[in-house]
């Protein structure tokens, strides 16, 4: 199958082609907007292009002509979304409808990454697909306003929620977390935000099973299990053997510009019923992250 990454540079990205890349049924292309990234040994597998340009997104992906596109790129830190809305919405939303748009015309599937944040976060159960969403920040909107233009402009599609995601390419919450516990002992950690932390490794092999059947439609992907970002930061302080403390805040104590749902946990009710396996435990996999960072950790 000739597929196309979006944001191939990225923590998800790096992780797709990984899990693709070894097999022999895929030709991968690759598209971001900084030089070919240094995985991608066939640099005419890469495209540079700014997908908020319509007309040559459009081009760009003609030339490929996949049969399908996995769309990761986005802007994803989500008080920069806030504080530029603008910005936020060319990007994730109407830069999602182009790519739909080519997809569109050669009849191609899509399967579009989204978030755990297109919810409000007024549960205190785990998010089915089938629920409604109801975004309470801008990051949030436009990865929903993203989701709209596949519901009504394809017929084949996957629309893959992930929350928390974590991984070797890019900096996130846990090396963050590791960072902090090498150069301090005590470090405030947000104890009213739950969610579910995912290893983009996991999800990558997850994705690579889905595309191998036409089961199209809305799918949460996650490690299993839910956590605060305090326990979070609990557990890896364990895992480190650390005799840092964590101190719980709450996100009114931290005045950020965006507001983060307090719930947001996922459940992986449609995988799991389409006869997928469900995802290892978040423990596990954050376990053998911090294994595979070993070398750089100093306890």
């Amino acid at each position: 199958m000739k597929i196309l990454i979006t944001g191939a540079s990225g923590m998800l990205g790096y992780d797709l082609w990984s899990a693709l890349g070894g097999s022999a049924e895929h030709d991968l292309f690759g598209l971001g907007r900084g030089d070919c990234p240094e995985f991608i040994h066939n640099r005419q597998n890469w495209l540079r292009l700014d997908l908020t340009d319509p007309a040559t997104t459009y081009q760009g992906i003609t030339k490929v002509n996949p049969e399908l596109v996995i769309h990761t790129a986005a802007l994803t830190n989500v008080d920069f979304c806030e504080l530029n809305p603008e910005k936020a919405y060319l990007t994730n939303t109407l830069g999602t409808r182009n790519i739909t748009l080519a997809c569109q015309r050669f009849d191609a599937a899509m399967l579009y990454i989204s978030t755990d944040y297109v919810f409000a976060g007024g549960k205190d159960t785990p998010y089915r697909e089938d629920d409604q969403p109801n975004p309470i920040n801008t990051y949030g909107k436009t990865k929903y306003g993203g989701e709209f233009y596949l519901r009504h402009l394809l017929n084949k599609f996957y629309i893959v929620r992930t929350a928390w995601l974590f991984g070797k390419r890019r900096k996130n919450f846990i090396s963050e977390i590791v960072d902090q516990l090498q150069s301090s002992n005590e470090i405030r950690i947000v104890a009213d935000q739950v969610g579910s932390p995912t290893y983009t490794k996991d999800l990558a092999q997850a994705i690579s099973q889905l595309i191998k059947k036409n089961l199209y439609g809305v799918y949460h992907l996650t490690n299993q299990g839910g956590c605060s970002r305090f326990e979070l930061a609990q557990g890896i302080v364990r895992l480190l053997g650390s005799k840092s403390r964590v101190i719980p805040l709450s996100q009114r104590e931290l005045h950020r510009p965006a507001l983060r749902p307090n719930y947001s946990v996922l459940e992986n009710y449609n995988w799991q019923i389409q006869g997928f396996e469900l995802l290892r435990n978040w423990k596990e996999a954050v376990g053998e992250y911090l294994i595979e960072k070993s070398s750089n950790i100093k306890n």
